[in-house]
Protein backbone atom coordinates (compact mmCIF):
# COMPACT_ATOMS: atom_id res chain seq x y z
CA UNK A 1 0.00 0.00 0.00
CA UNK A 2 1.04 3.55 -0.83
CA UNK A 3 0.66 6.55 1.32
CA UNK A 4 1.57 9.86 -0.06
CA UNK A 5 1.28 13.22 1.71
CA UNK A 6 0.34 16.17 -0.95
CA UNK A 7 1.84 19.22 -0.73
CA UNK A 8 -0.74 21.86 -2.24
CA UNK A 9 1.39 24.98 -2.43
CA UNK A 10 4.61 23.26 -5.08
CA UNK A 11 2.43 20.97 -6.31
CA UNK A 12 5.19 17.92 -5.05
CA UNK A 13 4.01 14.73 -3.90
CA UNK A 14 6.21 12.58 -1.11
CA UNK A 15 6.01 9.36 0.21
CA UNK A 16 5.36 8.44 3.48
CA UNK A 17 6.68 4.88 3.46
CA UNK A 18 8.88 3.09 1.23
CA UNK A 19 8.31 -0.98 0.73
CA UNK A 20 11.07 -3.10 1.59
CA UNK A 21 11.37 -6.00 -1.73
CA UNK A 22 13.71 -7.82 0.18
CA UNK A 23 13.50 -11.62 -0.47
CA UNK A 24 9.51 -11.23 -2.31
CA UNK A 25 10.89 -12.98 -5.12
CA UNK A 26 11.30 -16.09 -2.68
CA UNK A 27 8.17 -16.41 -1.14
CA UNK A 28 7.71 -20.29 -0.12
CA UNK A 29 11.34 -19.66 1.27
CA UNK A 30 10.55 -16.78 4.33
CA UNK A 31 9.89 -19.56 6.79
CA UNK A 32 13.39 -21.30 5.74
CA UNK A 33 14.82 -17.54 5.75
CA UNK A 34 13.51 -16.45 9.15
CA UNK A 35 15.08 -19.54 10.63
CA UNK A 36 18.68 -19.09 9.26
CA UNK A 37 18.83 -14.98 9.96
CA UNK A 38 17.47 -15.75 13.34
CA UNK A 39 20.01 -18.34 13.81
CA UNK A 40 22.65 -16.10 12.45
CA UNK A 41 21.64 -13.36 14.59
CA UNK A 42 21.38 -15.79 17.70
CA UNK A 43 25.40 -16.26 16.57
CA UNK A 44 26.56 -12.91 16.28
CA UNK A 45 24.78 -11.69 19.71
CA UNK A 46 26.48 -14.75 21.37
CA UNK A 47 29.93 -15.05 19.48
CA UNK A 48 31.03 -11.05 19.97
CA UNK A 49 29.14 -11.10 23.15
CA UNK A 50 31.10 -13.82 24.60
CA UNK A 51 34.37 -11.84 22.90
CA UNK A 52 33.04 -8.86 24.96
CA UNK A 53 32.68 -10.98 28.32
CA UNK A 54 36.43 -12.76 27.80
CA UNK A 55 37.99 -9.47 27.21
CA UNK A 56 36.90 -7.66 30.24
CA UNK A 57 37.40 -10.56 32.82
CA UNK A 58 40.30 -12.56 31.86
CA UNK A 59 43.33 -10.54 32.94
CA UNK A 60 45.79 -12.14 30.35
CA UNK A 61 43.59 -10.27 27.89
CA UNK A 62 43.87 -6.79 29.70
CA UNK A 63 45.93 -5.72 26.77
CA UNK A 64 44.97 -2.56 24.01
CA UNK A 65 44.33 -5.16 21.49
CA UNK A 66 42.03 -6.70 23.08
CA UNK A 67 40.39 -3.37 24.22
CA UNK A 68 39.93 -3.11 20.58
CA UNK A 69 38.93 -6.37 20.02
CA UNK A 70 35.93 -5.92 22.83
CA UNK A 71 34.96 -2.43 21.36
CA UNK A 72 34.54 -3.83 17.94
CA UNK A 73 32.70 -6.92 18.65
CA UNK A 74 30.14 -4.91 20.65
CA UNK A 75 29.97 -2.53 17.56
CA UNK A 76 29.55 -5.50 15.67
CA UNK A 77 26.31 -5.91 17.82
CA UNK A 78 25.18 -2.82 17.19
CA UNK A 79 25.50 -2.52 13.68
CA UNK A 80 23.40 -5.96 13.44
CA UNK A 81 20.60 -4.65 15.30
CA UNK A 82 20.35 -1.84 12.86
CA UNK A 83 19.30 -4.52 10.30
CA UNK A 84 18.54 -8.02 11.30
CA UNK A 85 15.81 -6.97 13.59
CA UNK A 86 13.75 -5.59 11.28
CA UNK A 87 14.78 -8.03 8.06
CA UNK A 88 13.05 -11.10 10.85
CA UNK A 89 10.27 -9.22 11.38
CA UNK A 90 9.40 -8.93 8.09
CA UNK A 91 9.62 -12.20 7.16
CA UNK A 92 7.65 -13.22 9.99
CA UNK A 93 4.56 -10.89 9.32
CA UNK A 94 5.03 -10.60 5.85
CA UNK A 95 4.47 -6.95 6.13
CA UNK A 96 7.46 -5.25 4.51
CA UNK A 97 6.51 -1.82 4.72
CA UNK A 98 8.68 0.60 6.76
CA UNK A 99 8.03 4.33 6.83
CA UNK A 100 9.67 7.46 5.90
CA UNK A 101 11.28 8.07 8.74
CA UNK A 102 12.32 4.64 9.79
CA UNK A 103 14.25 4.43 6.65
CA UNK A 104 16.29 7.42 7.18
CA UNK A 105 16.67 6.41 10.82
CA UNK A 106 18.13 2.89 9.82
CA UNK A 107 20.20 4.24 6.68
CA UNK A 108 21.44 7.07 9.39
CA UNK A 109 22.26 4.48 12.06
CA UNK A 110 23.83 2.10 9.13
CA UNK A 111 26.21 4.97 8.29
CA UNK A 112 27.57 5.38 11.62
CA UNK A 113 28.22 2.42 12.87
CA UNK A 114 29.43 1.48 9.55
CA UNK A 115 31.72 4.57 9.19
CA UNK A 116 32.92 3.53 13.16
CA UNK A 117 33.82 0.18 12.04
CA UNK A 118 36.26 1.49 9.54
CA UNK A 119 37.95 3.95 11.65
CA UNK A 120 38.29 1.10 14.29
CA UNK A 121 39.62 -1.26 12.13
CA UNK A 122 42.35 0.94 11.10
CA UNK A 123 42.93 1.59 14.71
CA UNK A 124 43.64 -1.77 15.30
CA UNK A 125 46.04 -1.84 12.83
CA UNK A 126 47.93 1.05 14.29
CA UNK A 127 48.23 -1.30 17.74
CA UNK A 128 49.71 -4.37 15.92
CA UNK A 129 52.18 -1.35 13.46
CA UNK A 130 53.22 -0.38 16.85
CA UNK A 131 53.26 -3.53 18.74
CA UNK A 132 54.94 -4.89 16.34
CA UNK A 133 57.29 -2.07 14.61
CA UNK A 134 57.79 -0.39 18.20
CA UNK A 135 57.81 -3.08 21.05
CA UNK A 136 59.85 -0.69 23.78
CA UNK A 137 57.35 2.31 23.23
CA UNK A 138 54.31 0.40 23.00
CA UNK A 139 53.57 0.89 27.00
CA UNK A 140 54.28 4.16 26.76
CA UNK A 141 52.49 5.08 23.33
CA UNK A 142 49.15 2.91 23.55
CA UNK A 143 48.54 3.82 27.40
CA UNK A 144 45.33 3.54 28.62
CA UNK A 145 44.06 7.17 27.77
CA UNK A 146 45.17 7.14 24.24
CA UNK A 147 43.24 3.77 23.67
CA UNK A 148 40.32 5.47 24.94
CA UNK A 149 40.81 7.86 22.64
CA UNK A 150 41.15 6.23 19.64
CA UNK A 151 37.84 4.21 20.88
CA UNK A 152 35.98 7.36 21.27
CA UNK A 153 37.17 9.05 18.26
CA UNK A 154 36.33 6.23 16.01
CA UNK A 155 32.56 6.37 17.14
CA UNK A 156 32.16 10.10 16.98
CA UNK A 157 34.29 11.41 14.38
CA UNK A 158 31.54 10.42 11.79
CA UNK A 159 28.62 11.49 13.41
CA UNK A 160 27.85 14.95 11.98
CA UNK A 161 29.29 14.23 8.22
CA UNK A 162 27.12 11.01 8.17
CA UNK A 163 24.29 12.42 9.50
CA UNK A 164 24.50 15.56 7.24
CA UNK A 165 24.92 12.98 4.47
CA UNK A 166 21.59 10.75 5.23
CA UNK A 167 19.80 14.40 5.47
CA UNK A 168 20.86 15.26 1.73
CA UNK A 169 20.09 11.38 0.93
CA UNK A 170 16.31 11.87 2.07
CA UNK A 171 15.77 15.34 1.23
CA UNK A 172 15.30 14.47 -2.01
CA UNK A 173 12.02 14.12 -4.29
CA UNK A 174 10.63 10.54 -4.05
CA UNK A 175 7.96 11.49 -6.07
CA UNK A 176 7.62 7.66 -8.48
CA UNK A 177 7.51 4.17 -6.67
CA UNK A 178 7.92 3.33 -3.13
CA UNK A 179 9.76 -0.29 -3.97
CA UNK A 180 12.71 -0.54 -2.68
CA UNK A 181 14.37 -3.65 -4.08
CA UNK A 182 17.08 -4.20 -1.50
CA UNK A 183 16.76 -5.80 2.81
CA UNK A 184 17.31 -2.64 4.54
CA UNK A 185 17.32 1.16 3.48
CA UNK A 186 20.85 2.20 2.29
CA UNK A 187 21.94 4.68 -0.57
CA UNK A 188 21.93 2.78 -3.50
CA UNK A 189 18.93 1.71 -4.04
CA UNK A 190 17.24 4.55 -2.38
CA UNK A 191 18.65 7.01 -5.06
CA UNK A 192 17.26 4.87 -7.48
CA UNK A 193 13.57 5.92 -6.43
CA UNK A 194 14.63 9.66 -6.48
CA UNK A 195 13.19 12.07 -8.97
CA UNK A 196 14.70 14.62 -10.45
CA UNK A 197 18.90 14.94 -10.69
CA UNK A 198 20.85 13.06 -8.38
CA UNK A 199 24.18 13.52 -9.75
CA UNK A 200 25.45 15.69 -6.65
CA UNK A 201 23.97 13.52 -3.93
CA UNK A 202 25.42 10.36 -5.61
CA UNK A 203 29.07 12.27 -6.16
CA UNK A 204 28.68 13.00 -1.83
CA UNK A 205 27.96 9.63 -1.24
CA UNK A 206 30.33 8.30 -3.31
CA UNK A 207 32.93 10.60 -1.33
CA UNK A 208 31.89 9.84 1.86
CA UNK A 209 32.46 6.65 0.82
CA UNK A 210 36.08 7.32 0.04
CA UNK A 211 36.90 9.15 3.03
CA UNK A 212 35.63 6.09 5.67
CA UNK A 213 37.09 3.39 3.36
CA UNK A 214 39.46 4.31 1.29
CA UNK A 215 41.21 6.33 3.94
CA UNK A 216 41.51 4.29 6.70
CA UNK A 217 41.95 0.96 4.05
CA UNK A 218 45.09 3.38 3.12
CA UNK A 219 46.35 3.57 7.41
CA UNK A 220 45.65 -0.42 7.13
CA UNK A 221 47.46 -1.11 4.38
CA UNK A 222 50.47 0.93 5.10
CA UNK A 223 50.77 -0.55 8.73
CA UNK A 224 50.86 -3.78 7.72
CA UNK A 225 53.22 -3.22 5.05
CA UNK A 226 55.59 -2.03 7.79
CA UNK A 227 54.37 -4.92 9.87
CA UNK A 228 55.51 -7.39 7.13
CA UNK A 229 58.94 -5.56 6.71
CA UNK A 230 59.58 -5.17 10.22
CA UNK A 231 58.09 -9.11 10.44
CA UNK A 232 60.49 -10.23 7.67
CA UNK A 233 63.35 -9.27 9.15
CA UNK A 234 62.84 -11.42 12.74
CA UNK A 235 65.52 -14.02 13.44
CA UNK A 236 63.73 -16.42 14.46
CA UNK A 237 61.19 -18.50 12.35
CA UNK A 238 58.68 -18.92 15.71
CA UNK A 239 58.92 -14.87 16.53
CA UNK A 240 57.98 -14.68 12.76
CA UNK A 241 55.15 -17.49 13.31
CA UNK A 242 53.92 -15.98 15.95
CA UNK A 243 53.76 -12.07 14.74
CA UNK A 244 52.03 -13.15 11.63
CA UNK A 245 49.55 -14.85 13.66
CA UNK A 246 48.57 -11.67 16.02
CA UNK A 247 47.71 -10.04 12.80
CA UNK A 248 46.14 -12.67 10.60
CA UNK A 249 42.61 -12.30 12.45
CA UNK A 250 42.25 -8.97 11.99
CA UNK A 251 43.55 -8.98 7.98
CA UNK A 252 41.04 -11.35 7.16
CA UNK A 253 37.99 -9.58 9.31
CA UNK A 254 39.36 -6.13 7.34
CA UNK A 255 39.20 -8.35 3.83
CA UNK A 256 35.67 -9.36 4.00
CA UNK A 257 34.50 -6.05 5.57
CA UNK A 258 36.38 -3.94 2.65
CA UNK A 259 36.01 -6.08 0.02
CA UNK A 260 32.34 -6.07 -0.23
CA UNK A 261 31.35 -2.57 1.43
CA UNK A 262 33.59 -1.13 -1.14
CA UNK A 263 32.03 -3.23 -4.02
CA UNK A 264 28.77 -1.91 -2.72
CA UNK A 265 29.75 1.99 -2.47
CA UNK A 266 32.75 2.59 -5.24
CA UNK A 267 31.38 0.86 -7.87
CA UNK A 268 29.65 3.16 -10.83
CA UNK A 269 25.72 3.26 -10.29
CA UNK A 270 25.70 1.70 -14.20
CA UNK A 271 27.54 -1.29 -12.88
CA UNK A 272 25.24 -2.43 -9.70
CA UNK A 273 22.39 -4.50 -10.11
CA UNK A 274 19.83 -5.35 -7.15
CA UNK A 275 20.47 -8.94 -6.61
CA UNK A 276 24.61 -8.74 -6.43
CA UNK A 277 23.49 -5.52 -3.95
CA UNK A 278 21.49 -7.83 -2.03
CA UNK A 279 24.01 -10.14 -1.45
CA UNK A 280 27.16 -8.19 -0.94
CA UNK A 281 25.42 -6.05 2.05
CA UNK A 282 24.21 -9.53 3.71
CA UNK A 283 27.80 -10.03 3.10
CA UNK A 284 29.14 -7.18 5.06
CA UNK A 285 26.24 -6.28 7.64
CA UNK A 286 25.29 -10.14 8.60
CA UNK A 287 28.38 -12.57 7.47
CA UNK A 288 31.23 -10.13 8.60
CA UNK A 289 29.80 -9.98 12.30
CA UNK A 290 29.56 -13.26 12.50
CA UNK A 291 32.57 -14.43 11.06
CA UNK A 292 34.50 -12.44 13.80
CA UNK A 293 34.04 -14.60 16.90
CA UNK A 294 35.06 -17.64 14.92
CA UNK A 295 38.17 -16.13 13.13
CA UNK A 296 39.64 -14.74 16.30
CA UNK A 297 38.79 -17.74 18.17
CA UNK A 298 40.32 -20.01 15.81
CA UNK A 299 43.66 -18.02 15.00
CA UNK A 300 44.53 -16.52 18.46
CA UNK A 301 45.60 -18.93 21.28
CA UNK A 302 45.08 -16.50 23.91
CA UNK A 303 41.22 -16.05 23.13
CA UNK A 304 41.02 -19.87 22.83
CA UNK A 305 42.86 -20.17 26.28
CA UNK A 306 40.60 -17.35 27.94
CA UNK A 307 37.34 -19.67 26.30
CA UNK A 308 38.74 -22.66 27.81
CA UNK A 309 39.53 -21.21 31.93
CA UNK A 310 35.65 -19.33 31.09
CA UNK A 311 33.36 -21.93 29.73
CA UNK A 312 34.08 -24.73 32.57
CA UNK A 313 33.46 -21.77 35.05
CA UNK A 314 30.02 -21.26 33.67
CA UNK A 315 29.08 -25.00 32.83
CA UNK A 316 29.77 -25.25 36.65
CA UNK A 317 27.91 -22.53 38.05
CA UNK A 318 24.88 -23.90 36.18
CA UNK A 319 25.28 -27.24 37.16
CA UNK A 320 25.55 -26.25 40.96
Amino acid sequence: RKIRVIMAENNLTYLAEFVLLGFSDLPNLHGFLFGVFLVIYLCILMGNGLLIVITKVDPSLQTPMYFFLGNFSFLEICYTSVTIPKMLADLWSQKTTISFVACAVQTCFLYILGGAECLLLAVMAYDRYVAICKPLYYPLIMNNKICIELVVASWMIGVPILIEETYLIFSLNFCGPNKINHIFCEAPPLLKLACGDTYKIEVSVHVIALLFVLIPFLLIFTSYLKIITTILKLPSTSGRTKAFSTCSSHLMVVTLFYGSGSIVYLQPRSFQSAESGKVLSLFYTTVTPMLNPVIYSLRNKDVVAALRKLLPKSIGSLNN
